[in-house]
C-alpha cells in the first residue's frame, strides 16, 4: 500500500513559505509578547504583509459586555503594537462558551469594528482558558 502526501505537503509548503518557515528574525518574523499570557505563546506575530494576533480574552468575573469590551481592547492593543488597527483586520475567529450570547456579542463587536466587517467565524466551545466566556483572534494586513 502506497501513501501519497502530495496535496498535504503542497499546502504545508505554501503555508511555510507565507509565514517564513521558522522562528527567525532573518526570515522576517516579528514576535511581540503576550502580556498576562496563560500559556507559552506570542501576543502577535507579523510576517510579510500579515499580522497574526493570538486569541485574546478579557476581564472575567463581571458582565458579559465588560468581558467582550476588554477582550476587544486587548485585540486592539495587540494590533496597535504591530502598527495596525481594527480597520486592517481581514479575518476574525470568535470563540463563545454559550451561543446564547451571540446576539449581544454581535452588537458589541459591530460597534467596535464597523462596516465593512472582516470575514469571521464564530464557534461555540465547552471551555476557554481562565474560564473566559469569549476569546477573539484576528489576522490583519499591515497598513500601507
Amino acid at each position: 500500500m502506497r501513501t501519497t502526501h502530495g496535496p498535504a505537503l503542497s499546502v504545508l509548503a505554501l503555508v511555510t513559505h507565507l509565514i517564513g518557515g521558522c522562528n527567525s528574525p532573518a526570515r522576517g518574523l516579528e514576535h511581540r509578547r503576550a502580556p498576562g499570557a496563560l500559556g507559552p505563546y506570542s501576543g502577535s506575530v507579523a510576517s510579510g504583509e500579515l499580522i497574526f494576533v493570538s486569541g485574546q480574552i478579557g476581564q472575567r468575573g463581571g458582565s458579559f459586555e465588560e468581558e467582550v469590551q476588554t477582550t476587544l481592547d486587548n485585540v486592539e492593543a495587540r494590533l496597535a503594537e504591530a502598527g495596525a488597527s481594527f480597520d486592517d483586520v481581514v479575518q476574525a475567529t470568535v470563540y463563545l462558551t454559550d451561543m446564547d450570547n451571540y446576539a449581544e456579542f454581535n452588537t458589541l463587536y459591530g460597534a467596535r469594528l464597523g462596516d465593512p466587517y472582516p470575514a469571521r467565524a464564530c464557534i461555540e466551545v465547552s471551555r476557554l482558558p481562565g474560564d473566559a466566556r469569549v476569546e477573539v483572534q484576528v489576522i490583519a494586513r499591515r497598513p500601507r
